[in-house]
């Protein structure tokens, strides 16, 4: 028997998720996200889901807290049999995860259960790992620690950001969504418990996160340069004597066939084209990177305008 279904999710990473539900033998009754954000020039960001809904006539509920008692009217309303939760923004209280009649279940994009919390994107990058994925469990009130409903793996690639591998993740984790959906539907979720020996934290990133540590080793400051990007964004501040401090965000980094000694963060070659500098392990060329308020570019467009000389520092 189809199920009834209220989405709860915002922003991009559960679009592909709520796209896929009206392509089903199921029925999306509700959409739940979150209030309309203005930005600068009282501008209201784009919200997709909340237009999908809009063009399939699904009603749409935008509560500051979902678990106030109006919207916990407004969830048994709907008489829903799941509640399917991805990037909500807001915890469900235990009073609310009772109201559907077969639960609710989250999209999270990691393999739990590793990296429970808000920021298991960019955590997996920045620990270097290689694999990831996105398991769909059942949320119970302890955090990402309900019992799996449905794995996809994925290998990360040896570039690959934050920013590009989330929507990548949104979109590989759709067929197993909807597969979860239906064995729900006929009663064989076949739920499995999550080991609790195993359990690492991806805990809300900070601004501080961002920045670059240079006396790590050139392969973990690679991972944190992917992991940062597009936020808090891995950065630095150049120090010249007689300038005063520039940051910048470092892009991109690769290892050299050249090798200096030097403190770490310290310039060890620098020419017109070509930015050195080393690291904890092992001197890296700066490939990419973007000075305060401009566009990101190559090192040798930085250095048109910019000298740096031996000895200069990234702190």
């Amino acid at each position: 028997m189809p199920l009834k279904l209220v989405m709860m999710g915002t922003g991009e990473f559960a679009l592909p998720a709520f796209l896929a539900l009206y392509e089903t033998d199921h029925q999306v009754v509700g959409l739940f996200t979150q209030p309309d954000r203005t930005g600068r020039g009282h501008h209201r960001h784009r919200n997709p889901l909340k237009e999908t809904a809009i063009e399939h006539s699904t009603p749409v509920f935008q509560p500051k807290n979902v678990n106030t008692p109006e919207s916990l009217e407004q969830l048994r309303a709907l008489q829903a049999d799941v509640f399917v939760v991805a990037a909500y923004g807001q915890i469900l209280s235990a009073e609310l995860l009772s109201i559907p009649a077969q639960g609710a279940i989250n999209l999270h994009a990691s393999l739990l259960p590793k990296y429970r919390g808000a920021a298991p994107i960019q955590y997996a990058i920045w620990k270097g790992e290689t694999e990831t994925g996105v398991t769909i469990f059942r949320i119970e009130p302890k955090l990402d620690a309900g019992p799996i409903l449905g794995v996809v793996k994925t290998d990360i690639g040896l570039k690959e950001t934050s920013g590009e591998l989330s929507p990548r993740l949104a979109t590989l984790a759709v067929p197993t969504l909807v597969d979860v959906l239906d064995r729900i539907a006929t009663g064989h979720a076949d739920p499995i418990i999550q080991d609790p020996t195993a359990v690492t934290r991806a805990p809300r990133l900070k601004k501080d996160n961002g920045l670059i540590d240079w006396s790590k080793t050139a392969e973990e400051i690679g991972w944190h340069l992917r992991a940062m990007q597009p936020w808090p964004k891995p950065s630095t501040s150049l120090v010249q004597e007689g300038h005063p401090p520039l940051r910048l965000l470092i892009l991109d980094i690769e290892p050299c066939d050249e090798q200096f000694s030097a403190e770490p963060g310290q310039a060890v070659f620098a020419d017109s084209r070509r930015l050195v500098v080393q690291t904890g392990s092992v001197s890296v060329e700066v490939l990419r990177l973007q000075p305060d308020g401009k566009r990101a570019m190559t090192t040798a467009e930085f250095l048109c305008g910019h000298t740096i000389r031996i000895g200069d520092r990234l702190v």
